[in-house]
Order: C-alpha cells, then sequence, then structure tokens
C-alpha cells in the first residue's frame, strides 16, 4: 500500500500536465502516403515562413464596409500586433504570427462585411503557456476582444484558428469537471450498491490511483513524443480507467465477501477470493488490453495513440485492484460492510433472490429467451445500416454555438464559404493555365487564383520608382522548381461535408490534365481523414474480433463457447448501432456522426461487452466442473448477476459523463458505450448468452474434456430447471 502512495505521489504531478502535451489538429495525424500529407511538404515552400504550416484564425466584422469603417478595422489589424496575450511571458500576438504576414482588411463585394485573416505559426502557438494550457485558446481570446473594441461592427473570430481555440475550451474542461463528475457518478452508485458509508471509499480511491498512474505514464510518452495525445483521448482515458477500475472492484469486493462466509480468516477468505478472480480479471484486462492495441494499425496518428493511451488505463486498473485493493480490504475488519456484514455462517444470501428467479426463467424456457432477445438484437440492428460515414463538419463538431460556429455561418452570408481557407493544388507550371481553366467550370468552385511572389512584385514595383505596395503592379505567380500553387477557393465552407465531397472531383480535373499535381489543404486533409477511417474499420474490425476470440479459447478452454460469446456481442454493437441511429437523429437533432465514430463504439463496446461476458462464462465453467454445465449456467448467473449488472451500471455512468461535455463525438461515443453496455450487461449477459449455453449443454465447452463430461448434469431437456441452486 505504502508502495503505490509513493508512485502515485510521483504521477499524480505529471497526471495534472497531461493537457499541455496536447495535439488537437486533426491535420497533423494524416499518414506521410496521403495527397494532402505530400501536398503539404510542398506547399510551405510557396509560404513566406520556410520550416513551419500556417493556422489561419479569421476575424469576420458584419457591418457597413464603407471606406471610414474599412479604416477602422485597419487600425484594430495594426494595433492587434502589440496586444499582449496572457500567462505567454510578455509574448503578443505579434511574436505568434507567421513570418513576414501582413493583416489587410478585405470587405465583401455585397459591401455589408469586412474579414481579415491572421496567419498564426503552428510551430509558435504549439508552445504551451506559462499556466501549461495551449496557446491558441488565450491568443483568439484576446483577438475577440480586441475585435469587440471595434466600433459599428459585430465580429466574431473563425476558420480554422477560431474552431480549434473552442475546441482547446471545450477540451479544456476534461482536467476538471468531466473527472470530477465521474468521480461524483461513480461514488452515488457504490454507495447505493453496497449501502455502506465506508466500502464505497476503497475502490474510488483504488481508481484514483490507477487514473494518476495511467495519465503520469501517457504524460511522460507524449512528452517525448512516442505517442500523441489529443484532448479525446485523455477524456476516454479518464472515463475508461475509472470505469473499469471500479469494474474490476466490484468484481473482487464480491468474491472476497463470498468467501468470508466461508472462512474465519480475513487473509484466507482473500487467498481464496483472489484465485478465483485474478484469471478473470487478467483475461478481462488482456482481452480489452488486446483489442485496444489493434487500433495501432490505423493509419491515423490521433487512432493510433488511441490504443496504448488507453490501454495504459487498463492495465493500471488490473494491476492496482490485484495488489493495492486486496491489501486494503485485507486490513479492514469486516465491519466495513455494514450494514450486511458477513458472517461465518457457510451461506450465501446471493443464492436467493431476483437473479436466483431470473436464472430459474432462463433454465425453464431457454429457446424462448434467446429467439426473444435475438430477434429484437436483429430488428435493432437493421437500422444501422443508416449510420453514415461522411462524418462531421467543424461547425457540426459542438453540442452548442461557440462564436467560431456562428463566425463561419455568417461568413458564408458574405463570402465564399471557403474563403480564408482555400484548397491548394500544386502543378507544373506549364499546366497551370489548363488546370485553372478546368477547375473554374467545376461546379462548387468560387475562385481559382495563383499564389503570387510577394517579393518579385515588390522588386518590379521598386525598379519602376512607384509608390510602395503591390497596387497596379501586374501579378506575379510563384514559382518553386518548375512548380506552381493555385489556391482554389469553394463555395461551400471548407469544413463542410459538401466541401470534402468536391476533393475526389477536384483531384479527377487536376490528375486527369497533370498526372503529377497534388491537392491539399484543409479541406483535402478532411477527406483523406474520412478516407482512412473507413480504411481502418475494414481492416481493424475482423483483426480485433479474431484476437479476442483467441483470447476467449484460451480462457474457456473450448472454441464452441467464444465464437458464442463473440457473435453476441458483435449482435449488440449492432443492436447498439441501429439505437444509436434513431436517437442521434430524432432526439439529439445530430447532423451525422463522426468518421470516428463506427470504430471507436465497436473497441469499446466488444472489447468491454466480452468483460461481463468473461466474468460469466468463468463463473459458469468453475461451477460446471463440480455440478454440471446447466446447474452451473444457472448458478453462474444467480451468483455473478447482481455484481456485473453492477459493474455495467457503473461503467455505463462514466461513459454518460461523456455526453455532457459539448462536443458531439465525445457525445455519441458516450451514449453509444453506455447504452451498449446496458444493452449487453442486461440482455446479452443475463438472457441471450445463458440461453444459448444452456440449450447447447455441455457442447459448450468443445472439444476440452469438460464437453464429454457430464457431471451431476440437469435431466428432462431443455425446459426443466430448478428454481434455485444450491453449492
Amino acid at each position: 500500500m505504502l508502495s503505490w502512495l509513493a508512485i502515485s505521489g510521483i504521477t499524480g504531478p505529471l497526471f495534472g500536465k497531461l493537457t499541455s502535451v496536447q495535439k488537437n489538429d486533426n491535420s497533423n495525424f494524416l499518414p506521410a502516403s496521403a495527397e494532402s500529407t505530400k501536398a503539404g511538404t510542398f506547399s510551405v515552400q510557396f509560404s513566406d515562413q520556410k520550416d513551419s504550416s500556417i493556422l489561419p484564425a479569421l476575424v469576420l466584422f458584419s457591418g457597413k464596409a464603407d471606406p471610414t469603417n474599412v479604416v477602422k478595422v485597419a487600425g484594430f489589424a495594426k494595433s492587434l500586433l502589440a496586444r499582449p496575450v496572457a500567462d505567454s511571458g510578455g509574448q503578443t500576438i505579434g511574436d505568434y504570427l507567421a513570418a513576414n504576414s501582413k493583416l489587410i482588411p478585405i470587405p465583401s463585394k455585397d459591401g455589408k462585411a469586412v474579414i481579415v485573416s491572421i496567419p498564426l505559426d503552428n510551430k509558435k502557438i504549439a508552445i504551451p503557456l506559462e499556466n501549461n494550457k495551449p496557446a491558441l485558446g488565450a491568443i483568439v481570446k484576446e483577438i475577440r476582444a480586441a475585435a469587440s473594441e471595434v466600433p459599428t461592427f459585430e465580429s466574431h473570430v473563425t476558420g480554422i484558428g477560431g474552431i480549434l481555440a473552442d475546441l482547446f475550451d471545450s477540451f479544456g474542461s476534461l482536467d476538471s469537471s468531466l473527472l470530477g463528475t465521474t468521480l461524483a457518478v461513480v461514488a452515488l452508485i457504490l454507495i447505493f450498491v453496497y449501502r455502506s458509508p465506508i466500502l464505497w471509499m476503497l475502490p474510488l480511491f483504488g481508481s484514483l490511483i490507477a487514473l494518476t498512474v495511467a495519465g503520469g505514464m501517457v504524460y511522460l510518452l507524449a512528452k517525448e513524443g512516442v505517442i500523441d495525445l489529443d484532448g479525446q483521448s485523455q477524456g476516454i482515458l479518464d472515463v475508461l480507467t475509472i470505469g473499469a477500475a471500479t469494474d474490476y472492484a466490484l468484481l473482487m469486493i464480491a468474491r472476497y465477501r463470498e468467501e468470508l462466509h466461508h472462512y474465519d480468516s480475513r487473509i484466507l477468505a482473500m487467498k481464496k477470493a483472489w484465485r478465483a478472480v485474478v484469471e478473470p480479471i487478467i483475461a478481462s484486462g488482456l482481452t480489452v488490453i488486446f483489442g485496444l492495441m489493434v487500433l495501432t494499425l490505423s493509419l491515423l496518428k490521433s487512432v493510433r495513440s488511441l490504443g496504448p493511451v488507453a490501454a495504459l488505463g487498463i492495465f493500471s486498473a488490473q494491476l492496482v485492484m490485484l495488489t493495492l485493493l486486496p491489501a486494503l480490504l485485507v486490513l479492514a475488519p469486516r465491519w466495513i460492510f455494514w450494514p450486511k456484514v458477513p458472517k461465518h455462517d457457510d451461506t450465501d444470501e446471493r443464492l436467493s433472490g431476483i437473479w436466483s428467479r431470473i436464472a430459474g426463467a432462463v433454465g425453464r424456457k431457454p429457446r424462448r429467451t434467446w429467439v426473444a432477445s435475438g430477434l429484437f438484437l436483429i430488428i435493432a440492428t437493421a437500422f444501422a445500416t443508416q449510420i453514415g460515414g461522411a462524418g462531421l463538419s467543424q461547425t457540426d463538431a459542438f453540442t452548442g454555438k461557440p462564436d467560431s460556429v456562428i463566425g463561419l455561418t455568417k461568413l458564408a452570408e458574405h463570402f465564399p464559404g471557403g474563403a480564408g481557407d482555400p484548397t491548394l493544388v500544386i502543378v507544373p507550371v506549364a499546366d497551370a493555365k489548363k488546370v485553372t481553366a478546368a477547375l473554374e467550370k467545376t461546379e462548387g468552385v468560387a475562385t481559382v487564383t495563383p499564389t503570387l511572389d510577394k517579393a518579385a512584385m515588390a522588386a518590379a514595383l521598386d525598379a519602376t520608382g512607384g509608390p510602395g505596395g503591390l497596387v497596379g503592379i501586374v501579378p506575379i505567380p510563384k514559382i518553386v522548381d518548375g512548380l506552381t500553387q493555385l489556391e482554389v477557393t469553394l463555395v461551400k465552407p471548407a469544413d463542410s461535408k459538401d466541401a470534402k465531397a468536391l476533393i475526389p472531383v477536384i483531384r479527377d480535373v487536376v490528375h486527369g490534365i497533370s498526372p503529377t499535381g497534388l491537392v491539399g489543404g484543409t479541406t483535402a486533409a478532411n477527406y483523406d481523414i474520412q478516407q482512412a477511417e473507413a480504411r481502418d474499420l475494414r481492416v481493424i474490425v475482423p483483426i480485433a474480433l479474431l484476437v479476442i476470440g483467441i483470447i476467449l479459447a484460451i480462457l474457456l478452454r473450448s472454441l464452441v463457447a467464444p465464437v458464442m460469446l463473440v457473435f453476441t456481442t458483435v449482435l449488440s454493437f449492432g443492436a447498439t448501432l441501429g439505437i444509436c441511429h434513431l436517437v442521434f437523429k430524432y432526439i439529439f437533432g445530430f447532423k451525422g456522426t463522426d468518421g470516428a465514430f463506427p470504430l471507436y463504439t465497436f473497441i469499446f463496446l466488444v472489447a468491454l461487452g466480452i468483460d461481463y461476458n468473461i466474468f460469466l462464462m468463468t463463473r459458469v465453467r468453475e461451477e460446471a466442473q463440480k455440478i454440471g454445465t446447466r446447474a452451473g449456467i444457472i448458478k453462474g448467473v444467480t451468483v455473478t448477476g447482481g455484481v456485473i449488472t453492477s459493474a455495467g451500471i457503473v461503467l455505463a455512468a462514466t461513459f454518460a459523463v461523456l455526453a455532457t461535455l459539448p462536443l458531439v463525438i465525445l457525445a455519441e461515443i458516450g451514449f453509444a458505450v453506455a447504452f451498449g453496455v446496458l444493452l449487453d450487461t442486461i440482455i446479452v449477459r443475463s438472457l441471450l448468452v445463458p440461453a444459448l449455453a444452456y440449450e447447447m449443454n455441455h457442447f459448450t465447452w468443445w472439444p476440452s474434456k469438460l464437453s464429454k463430461e457430464v457431471i451431476g448434469e440437469l435431466q428432462g431437456g431443455s425446459d426443466a430447471a430448478p428454481e434455485s441452486v444450491n453449492a
């Protein structure tokens, strides 16, 4: 126990710094093979800065764009450079701009708005502030404050810079509100489960230790660049670690309480309980860990990193609950279970009650039970085919309407939707005119302009002896190694689904004229992410199922049982997707599902759903060796029903907390996992699996020795079952 306190004393402060190592820019997560990534390596050569990329923040001023007001906006742009950024150590906004940047007001054609593009240097804003928070949020906050001071205008900060700043603000709540809410929810459930004023503190304390240990390890790995951490992964780490640790604690405490009825010594009772639960807990943890580690096969860095991040949480939960929790329980006297103190009387009240009646009902009508429950799951699964794969635009990624979303909507009223964030096309100079002409004829494209060589234009102006500036000089496209860059402004917003759908069309046009041409930019990166997510789903799902099936076969010494458990869990996953489609569309009003939603939901539901089947079937196998398979099923459901249901409620509640955050992806994952876990706990594990196993009888364990022996097996066919089972 002292060792764990010492370890958490080291890892706790590191856990508190997790936000400082987050990376939330999706474009940084694409593989080098993606066309948008290749385009990005060339595109930087057309920028005035050579060693970093630009993150544009757009300031929209809605109002009369007459010369007087445009001058006011120009004054804002000039004064903005000297405004200090809070907690930056004396840095100003100008210090965070890309090299040689000029802030130029651009009035709209309808004369009702002015836009200013603020090109932020990605490398500079990646350096955390003195308070270890991301710099982008503080910069955009200061820009918004300065813009609000310009009279006669309504201002909004949007573009990719504004949207990411609002994302950072949303993820910032993960540090406090998410963790605090999760712990409060778990505490309330544990108090209700145990009816004890003290016992609930032990699993909660162990969960916190597990979380700080996992968080400390993740911080060190992310800081050294071994893994990438985003706010989404951090939020999942919190709820997954606490939920899993609490589940393992419930299983340990339930078996320990059971053994206290058989032993006077707490140490002997714990030895017996520990030996009984160590195998299912390790198998359960390994199933989840290996299932999560399959995510490392993803093309996207963000998905690949979620695997080891979440796996570290599960590993820590296992380790703490198999070491620290048993020590705490043995040190505590029996009265810690008050008001239901287990006595050394060789009785167990769990052999009667509601779960005994449910188990008996399944045994009496197994076929009717699995047909009815299976039919319900199949009907629900039918709606899963309507889950869209187009993903969400960044403006639809929020459950509310932050400033950047409002600004982007108003921007489209006065400028082309893709203004300020064009799609970038890089082609040989010889093909530039043909590509430009073809793109200008493409539906959905607003304008096509070459990236200008400002230095050459300024030199040409100086040679003529004209006034400073670039006005009046013929545009000179910038050429680098025989290549030129075209800036394609789209009619629709750069992050919208319609804009993403236009990328393959633009690529077909470009490649048809210039086979070596490259199409990049924010919209192209989002499209490539969408394609990578679809590929990940096709590759990762079957591999994860295979890995989980192998672990189950080793644990249960059977080939039939793993197939049944995997099949029923996948069916539960499909039913969850179907229900989610109906809820998201008709109740929550979401515009769609995030592209990563199906894969994340699959990994969590299949890996975690198998957990409860492991807890059930390992106990059934243990009892089957003593009293036969069918009697073992009845007793297994009876004695594990309460603890597994409690564990499911805890895990569902922890993931449901994600739905309180203002981000659609986390709300979707939170609801899906919470609903799916409850569906799996109440229907699949309590009804479908026991009924199928009861029908198959000892064939469930084929080809192990247990499948050939009928020890004390019940007689009378599938419709016969005892009212209760005692052992």
